[in-house]
């Protein structure tokens, strides 16, 4: 499929998830995600979901939570959106969010350390 079909539908599937995560879904957890992304596998069978969490939880624990929520997540997202089929959704913790903080707490570091000198 055209790579960006793909994305556009990526990019309405993370659009449409936040929406159900923050306005629909009655679990407080799930307010507390913020989407970052989503791939979208070539045959649309499949839409890697990313996100972040502003709760200090095990990010483990929270893709437990999203995974067991899916299926009622995937029938939201199938009333909202016109695809033949729904892919499976699968969510992972973004950690580049994580990485360009620590990347930015070792050039402060970095920075002070020359002002000292």
């Amino acid at each position: 499929m055209n790579q960006i079909k793909l994305k556009r539908i990526g990019s309405q599937i993370a659009k449409e998830v936040s929406d159900i995560l923050n306005n629909v879904a009655r679990d407080r957890l799930m307010h507390t995600i913020t989407i970052t992304g989503c791939d979208v596998s070539s045959d649309l069978s499949y839409a890697k979901i990313y996100f972040t969490c502003v709760l200090d939880i095990d990010k483990k624990e929270i893709e437990k939570e999203l995974e067991e929520a899916s299926g009622y997540i995937r029938h939201e997202l199938s009333e909202r959106i016109d695809i033949r089929h729904t892919p499976k959704l699968v969510f992972k913790f973004d950690e580049s969010i994580e990485y360009g903080n620590h990347i930015e707490d070792i050039l402060e570091e970095i920075h002070g350390e020359k002002n000292n000198e």
